[in-house]
């Protein structure tokens, strides 16, 4: 019985049991190669990118990979956009009618470290327009499938003459390359620009930007060489035989290396101090312009990489631009599912209608403060929130039994709680039916600011004594309003009622309790002052 791959043609399981592009002493899949950057002039350069686009792409691979060495700010920001997406913990997602033992089998593929490993191998792509991993194929717990991913070269590999777009297998003597047989190969080509693979990468771009900041280095090392030291000047006398000249310019010269040097009597050596701070003006602005254009390209933003920015804003602006890990994240996973995915499933279980996907989820950084700040002002509202929810989004455990818990303090006392601390025989009189304060379990709260353990003075006493007796003092003017809010059967009813609800209200309790009050408050006051 025939291995079939998705597209239901028989798979050539000879393929399977070998790896195809092995490295070799000689020929193009030579492991040693000559060195670019060594010396790159802007015609070289061009040539070289020229030379990429029609097909010859060997250089230009080798210039990528010596810029990762030598150009060290460009290295750390290739780093950064790959190990943003090498962070990224994969997942499967299986379509509704995938039976559950081809799930757990891609979940099998996806836990295995070295999956993991190539997902790491294939970022490399994103610099240079494509990379190439080959899985090497093994029977193993009753299903074939990938035990281990050899990364290739990418200078073993070339792309078809006329489109440029199919990637082929460099063969000795030949301009076309052999076609690549699946499932032997894993290409990814992620898709940053539009354009052949070749010139997608951002090690394009870079090129130019690497070989300025190489001529800008040298410029400012010479510069550095020739204004960073005193000028050395000797004055010699008039009547100085040439010997004496002779010795003083060898002492001239010796001071610049040894920091020693004897001359003859009546000889002068001096020291003329150079400014040469116009070096950092000039060379340190272009390569500071450099970089920052650099990492713009291959991160997306320069406020986390150049301007050691506040921790809020590498919190938006974040180590690499989410929309750019987002689309990384996705290209990888279609290229794995492709060329990974479904050819293991197919070969073990046939081809299938749907297939199960890797995913690589990039999580949207949240503001928990403001996150707890929502939740605060809309659970006393009713919202109601799962503790472990919360928990999650900040990152903490469940608490056990035997745990020392942070609890809130107290910010505010009730009425009945004032007054109990104040006047112990007015607390007796109050029962639960007469305070309205949560202490007592009343319906409604009348809550009075005051600091924990705060000592209360003449001025709180007061206050709760006159609070004790609100509702006895409010009474009268309400209730002639209560029963003509029973009374009436519309709204203009009761207004046409004020009239003479006006009279019945007496307020004559409360005006004689606000006038005691008054004259107690001023009388303290007087006190006081």
């Amino acid at each position: 019985m025939s291995i079939l791959g998705p597209d239901g043609n028989p798979v050539d399981t000879s393929l399977l049991s070998k790896e195809v592009a092995t490295p070799t002493v000689i020929g193009v899949r030579a492991v040693h190669h000559e060195r670019v950057a060594t010396g790159l002039t802007p015609e070289r350069l061009a040539y070289v990118l020229h030379q990429a686009a029609i097909g010859s792409a060997r250089d230009y691979l080798t210039l990528a990979e010596e810029m990762e060495e030598r150009y060290l700010h460009y290295a750390s920001q290739v780093q950064t956009r790959r190990l943003a997406i090498e962070g990224v913990e994969p997942s499967v997602a299986a379509p509704n009618g995938v039976p559950t033992k081809i799930v757990d089998f891609v979940h099998e593929l996806v836990e295995d470290p070295n999956f993991h490993d190539m997902l790491g191998l294939l970022t490399d792509g994103i610099a240079k327009g494509y990379a190439v991993a080959e899985p090497i194929w093994e029977y193993e717990r009753k299903a074939l499938r990938p035990v281990a991913y050899k990364w290739r070269d990418q200078r073993f590999f070339q792309f078809d003459p006329v489109s440029q777009t199919e990637l082929r297998l460099a063969v000795d003597g030949s301009s076309e390359g052999e076609p690549l047989a699946k499932p032997t190969f894993i290409v990814h080509a992620p898709r940053s620009k539009a354009g052949i693979p070749i010139r997608r990468g951002f090690a394009r771009a870079a090129a130019w930007a690497f070989m300025l900041q190489s001529f800008a280095l040298k410029d400012w090392s010479a510069f550095a060489e020739i204004y960073g030291i005193p000028l050395r000047l000797g004055r010699y006398h008039a009547g100085a035989s040439e010997g004496d000249k002779k010795a003083l310019l060898q002492a001239v010269r010796s001071i610049a290396s040894d920091a020693a040097a004897i001359i003859p009597q009546g000889m002068q050596l001096e020291f003329i101090e150079t400014k040469g701070q116009r070096g950092e003006a000039v060379f340190g602005s272009l390569l500071d312009y450099l970089d920052k254009g650099v990492s713009k390209l291959v991160v997306g933003q320069t406020m986390t990489s150049d301007n050691g920015a506040s921790m809020a804003q590498a919190k938006v602006h974040n180590e690499v631009r989410l929309d750019i890990q987002r689309a990384d994240g996705v290209q990888l996973s279609n290229t794995v599912t492709r060329d990974i995915v479904e050819w293991a499933v197919a070969m073990n279980f046939g081809p299938q209608d749907v297939y199960p996907r890797v995913v690589l989820p990039v999580a949207e950084p949240e503001d928990t403060k403001a996150m707890a700040d929502g939740v605060a002002k809309l659970v006393p509202f009713g919202l109601r929130v799962k503790q472990s929810e919360i928990r999650g989004k900040f990152g903490l455990s469940e608490p056990s039994d035997t745990d020392e818990l942070l609890t809130p303090q107290r910010q505010t006392s009730t009425q009945h709680e004032i007054v109990a601390a104040n006047d112990p025989k007015k607390a007796a009189r109050l029962s639960a039916g007469d305070c309205r304060c949560p202490s007592c379990g009343g319906t409604r709260s009348a809550t009075l600011a005051a600091e924990p353990n705060a000592e209360a003075d003449e001025l709180d006493e007061l206050v709760a004594d006159a609070m004790a007796d609100w509702e006895e003092l409010v009474d009268p003017l309400l209730a002639p309003l209560r029963e003509a809010v029973a009374r009436a059967s519309s709204f203009d009813e009761l207004l046409a009622m004020m009239p003479e609800l006006a009279a019945e209200v007496d307020g004559s309790k409360l005006a004689e309790a606000l006038a005691l009050l008054t004259a107690k408050a001023r009388g303290l006051g007087d006190v006081k002052d």
